[in-house]
């Protein structure tokens, strides 16, 4: 009996142990659509890179039996910039290995007083907090820095939503924000909201723009002629398209071949206005009959396509310029919808 008591206590504390280094995540419902995220976590989050905001991390989101998101590599290594192929595996590097619709934050593309910053000083990532700056080489997204204060964060779990809160200061840099996000399902829809504010509580002015990379999976059907990409406008692009691979028809994207190996099919898109309403991307699969609308509330900036084989990302752009004391505020909203 003592033995199998012993058995038993063993047992109980490997899976105690377990179970504390899992990655910390919500799950949340509206009875139509079922989302799971990847809470923010400095010691066990499933994501601690310097490139994507650490909150409404959507590591899967179901509808109609169709999974939308999830890893779009195989396998991650700490090496790796960026990402590799590797035969039939896609290797990420910890800052690009992120599932699902996640925001980067970018000031001409570096972060928030970067070049200000000297060597061994801080500077600021909109999403993570205050990072080192560790020499005098060039910003690299793609490279992971060591953070100095993830600043304070706070998540409330509702059935159907998840809020965030990060509030960080750095007074080396004079910058600081309150950053709130709340990821939430349209109850009886098959729709999802994020919703973001961005309040300048430091004593300079916050010149950003964000994106997000909406890395979308579509499991288990390869990026290729079943997905078609439609916008509000005519699309234009500042350089010519691999004719084998893609075409572009009016306000139309289409892949001609299903992307293999190391193929990579990318594109600016040009021709939108200034309006909200060109913030409007329909992606569609064929074969799934299945496919998303992602509309937002602000203008285009700028927006860019990136796919592979295992994932078709779009990247639309919003500028914002946030004087000390004031806030700025944004949703994406996410409809989802089969054809059948």
């Amino acid at each position: 009996m003592r033995n199998l008591l012993f058995v038993f206590s063993v047992l109980s504390i490997s899976m105690t142990i377990h179970a504390q280094n899992q990655p910390p995540e919500a799950q949340i419902s509206n009875g139509v659509i079922t989302a799971k995220l990847y809470l923010p976590d400095t010691t066990t989050g499933y994501y601690r890179g310097t490139r994507f905001d650490w909150s409404g991390v959507i590591h899967s989101l179901t509808y109609q039996g169709h999974e939308y998101y999830g890893p779009w590599y195989t396998k991650t290594a700490p090496g790796i910039h960026d990402f590799v192929f590797d035969g039939p595996d896609i290797v990420a590097g910890p800052c690009s290995a992120i599932p699902g619709p996640v925001d980067e934050f970018l000031t001409e593309g570096k972060a928030l007083g970067y070049d200000e910053a000297k060597a061994g000083g801080t500077f600021i990532k909109i999403g993570i907090g205050v990072l080192r700056k560790p020499d005098d080489s060039q910003y690299d997204h793609y490279r992971l820095y060591p953070v100095a204060d993830p600043g304070k964060w706070s998540v409330h779990r509702k059935a159907d939503s998840v809020e965030f809160t990060q509030e960080v200061a750095d007074a080396s840099s004079g910058y600081a924000y309150l950053y709130t996000k709340s990821v939430r399902l349209l109850p009886g829809k098959s729709e999802m909201e994020i919703a973001h504010s961005l309040k300048n509580t430091g004593r300079k002015t916050i010149h950003s723009s964000v994106y997000n990379h909406n890395f979308l999976v579509l499991k288990p059907l390869p990026i290729g002629p079943n997905f078609t990409i439609t916008v509000p406008f005519q699309i234009q692009t500042s350089r010519p398209l691999d004719s084998h691979l893609a075409e572009i028809r009016g306000n139309r994207f289409h892949y001609k071949k299903a992307l293999a190996g190391n193929e990579t099919v990318s594109a600016s898109f040009q021709g939108f206005g200034n309006k909200a309403a060109d913030y409007r991307i329909t992606i569609e699969n064929e074969a799934a009959q299945a496919g998303v609308t992602i509309t937002a509330d602000r203008p285009l900036s700028r927006e860019e396509l990136w796919s592979i084989r295992s994932i078709l990302a779009m990247e639309p752009f919003i500028d914002m310029t946030i004087e000390p004391g004031k806030s700025f505020s944004w949703k994406y909203h996410y409809a989802y919808f089969t054809t059948k």
